[in-house]
């Protein structure tokens, strides 16, 4: 049964912080050393992020820079020692942002697919930066006027691989029911749990992730005339004795992410073997594949699967695109990878690879 892309969304915060601003009021909030400050800069100079979106906003980014508390959020450190807001705080600014970007992309991939609200039959949510309840996907229910018997299901903690667990979530609902029309919507703050004391590996977080939201509605569309996207295929795979190289955990300060090292070498050890076993699965070489919509974890993580699987020259020149111009945005960001595409008219097959805790890879094939 095909599964076909009606519509996709995409919405970011409006404050935009350029990679040069951050990094100098990361020297700050880390409170540096001239050498550690060296370091920093090198660090946000070689993510090749132009720019990210972030709701803490560009009025806290002032305060820091210059030494004022005009703003009055807790993101402004209050005296030396000040390390932050505390989780509560952190979540309580999730409740209050998460929703209006997650209404912004779900809008936009509505109107896109010239669905109305009241044909939605199901609502996937996906998110690993906060938690509430009832949360954003009850907000988007009374928000968007969906029917209150539509059948909602949340995937949280899944890390930057959660949209496409989304989708494969989304392709077993309309593939056991034909009338099946589904909203999936991926919605993330990473801002919100900025680590502010000198860490180096914390660091690296801080220059990488942003906010943002992308949603899609899917639906088996028998008229469908081959020009939407369709979602062929969805797989998964946990690389062995890996778990400690990418976790997410709660703490007092927010939640602390780590990234081994080892990642890319971890890549590169699994990746091939595994892909090349589903695509011959799905009756597909690698050679047959016509583009590639990789999350961007950061620029070694691409380069890393480039050589991997031996793609040619500009095969991830999507994600390198979305990558400078956003971020990180965990999640929603391989939906942004495959709207690029999509829009450009990518040739396709294409397939999608996301990485998260575990360590652990998820793929979608489209065609």
């Amino acid at each position: 049964m095909p599964v076909n892309i009606l519509g996709i969304g995409t919405a970011v915060p409006r404050h935009r912080i350029s990679q040069q601003e951050a990094a100098q009021a990361a020297v700050l909030l880390a409170r540096c050393t001239p050498e550690q400050g060296n370091v920093v800069a090198a660090l946000y100079r070689h993510t090749e992020i132009a720019g990210r979106h972030m709701v803490i906003g560009r009025d806290v980014l002032g305060d820091v820079l210059n030494g004022t508390c005009k703003s009055g959020s807790r993101f402004v450190p209050d005296g030396p020692d000040d390390s932050g807001p505390n989780t509560a705080d952190r979540m309580r600014i999730y409740e209050r942002e998460a929703l209006p970007m997650a209404l912004e992309a779900s809008t936009r991939a509505l109107e896109e697919s010239e669905c109305v609200a009241a044909e939605i039959t199901h609502l996937v949510t996906v998110s690993c930066t906060g938690f509430a309840a009832p949360g954003f996907d009850v907000g988007l229910i009374k928000q968007l006027q969906l029917p209150p018997t539509v059948e909602r299901t949340h995937i949280g903690f899944m890390g930057c691989h959660g949209a496409l667990n989304g989708l494969r979530l989304a392709r077993a609902f309309i593939e056991a029911d034909s009338r099946a029309r589904v909203l999936l919507c991926a919605t993330e703050l990473c801002s919100i749990h900025y680590h502010y004391s000198w860490n180096p590996k914390r660091m690296v977080g801080n220059a990488l992730f942003a906010d943002g939201a992308a949603a899609l509605v899917a639906a088996s569309e028998k008229d469908d005339d081959g020009s939407n996207w369709r979602i062929e295929a969805n797989a998964s795979c946990l690389f062995p004795n890996c778990e400690n190289a990418l976790t997410w955990s709660i703490g007092n300060r927010g939640f602390d992410m780590t990234l081994s090292t080892r990642v890319p070498s971890l890549i590169a050890a699994y990746l091939r073997s595994w892909v090349v076993r589903w695509l011959a699965e799905c009756g597909l070489t690698m050679d047959a594949i016509g583009s590639w919509a990789i999350h961007p974890g950061g620029p070694r993580i691409l380069t890393t699967v480039e050589e991997s699987l031996g793609l040619s020259i500009g095969s991830t020149s999507a994600s390198r695109e979305v990558f400078a111009q956003f971020g990180n945005m965990s999640s929603p960001t391989v939906l942004f990878i495959v709207d690029r595409l999509r829009k450009l008219g990518a040739p396709r097959p294409c397939v999608a690879l996301g990485f998260g805790p575990g360590m652990t890879v998820e793929g979608a094939l489209f065609d």
